[in-house]
Formats: C-alpha cells, structure tokens, sequence
C-alpha cells in the first residue's frame, strides 16, 4: 500500500512537482498566458502580468528548469513557449475553480462587470468565456493548443450562425480572423479578433446585451436567451 503514496512514484513525483510550480500566482498566470495566448517574450509577459523584468526571469528559469516552458532566442529576445498539453490542465482547473466558487461561500457577489464586459471590441467576463468555451465544444473553433493567439475555425459552423455571426462574410484582411484572450477574471479563453467582435455586435443588434455610457461593462438585457445560446450562462 506505501507505493500509493511513494514520492518516488512516476505519477505522485510528476503530479506534485507541477502543483509546487502552480503554486506561485506569477508563474501560474505565466503559464496561463503562454497557453492560451501563444509564445510571448519575457518582456511581454511582464507587461502583461504587471511584474518587473527581474523578478518574472527568476520565475521563467524556473519553469524552463522544470521544462513547463521551452524558449528560443529570436534576435535580441527570448520566445517561451509551454509545453504541449499543458493548455488541458490549466484549463480544467480554472473550470474547476469556477465551479467551486459557485457552490462555495463567495467572497463578494459577481459584479456586473465579472458578468460581461468589453475587452477591447469583443466580449470578455463570463459572457465571453461561455461564448468561447461554446464555439469550441460545438465544433465552431478548435481550442487552443499554445502556438499562437490565432484559433482556427472548426469543422462545424452551426453555433456561429446561431450566434448570428457567418465566418464567410468577413474578407481577410490584416486582422486576424480570431484569437484566444485570457480573461483576466475567469482565468480562461474568450474570444478576440475579427470573429470576436463580430459576435458582440449580434448580440447588440439582437438587444441581448447593452453598453454602459462611459464603461466597458455590459448589462445582460435576455439572460433565458444568452442561457439557451450559451449553456452554461
């Protein structure tokens, strides 16, 4: 029975040393952005998350000693990258620590801001993650896999049209078609690009959801109807 419990063991020595890395907020947003987002320099990193350069580098050497993080020099710059699958268990924790603060005691209710707001043009809060977290598991984009922001369209266009939104409509151009955004309250993708706006702006025209006059939050006017487009709303 020890062996369950042997440090030693592949799976307990694999799966504690990277909860230990997980542990620290900066690394676990680093992590975070890398997978979703794709390669950034660790100067974009520290922009991003809002650290200095000398106390990320301490914590991008660690990750890459732990190989949770690849880099490669590109001119002046270092380009991490996380390690393939990595995206999945990052994913799955922040769906669980949604979960878990639904059915816990919350520290101060959800805001309407956590709700919906704007990232930029395109819907972000719980809108945009359920928006996103949709068009994958339909079939609509395909997730994230830490190559790159750029998300590819998936094999099935029905949810998109649903949303009142038609992929071919938009000539290419020098904007990307869509990307993956971390949300920065969810902890998980929501979707940027042109595919990004063009779903706010259905579901302004359908009057689901409203702008704020000087603001970026979003009042949920058909919350039924944004459940049974979004399940999970």
């Amino acid at each position: 029975m020890a062996g369950w419990v042997d440090p030693e063991n592949r799976v307990v020595a694999a799966v504690t040393a990277l909860a230990a890395e997980l542990a620290d907020p900066v690394r676990l947003t680093a992590l975070q952005l890398l997978a979703a987002e794709g390669p950034h320099t660790s100067s974009q990193l520290a922009d991003a998350i809002g650290v200095t350069a000398s106390r990320l580098g301490n914590h991008l050497a660690r990750l890459r000693e732990k190989e949770l993080v690849t880099a490669e020099r590109a001119g002046r710059h270092s380009v991490y990258r996380a390690t393939p699958g990595l995206g999945e268990v990052l994913a799955a924790l922040a769906h669980y620590a949604r979960g878990a603060d639904a059915v816990g005691p919350p520290d101060r209710p959800p805001s309407p801001a956590d709700t919906a707001h704007t990232c930029y043009d395109h819907a972000a809060g719980r809108l945009g993650v359920t928006a996103f977290a949709t068009l994958v598991e339909r079939g609509a984009l395909r997730p994230p896999d830490g190559s790159g922001d750029e998300v590819a369209l998936g094999p099935d266009r029905d949810a998109l049209a649903e949303l009142g939104v038609d992929p071919a409509a938009f000539a290419p151009g020098r904007r990307k078609l869509a990307t993956a955004c971390l949300d920065r309250t969810h902890r998980l993708p929501h979707l940027g690009g042109v595919l990004g706006k063009a779903v706010l702006d259905a579901f302004l025209a359908r009057g689901l959801v409203a702008r704020v006059p000087d603001s970026r939050v979003l009042t949920v006017l058909a919350p039924d109807e944004l459940a049974r487009l979004l399940p999970g709303f």
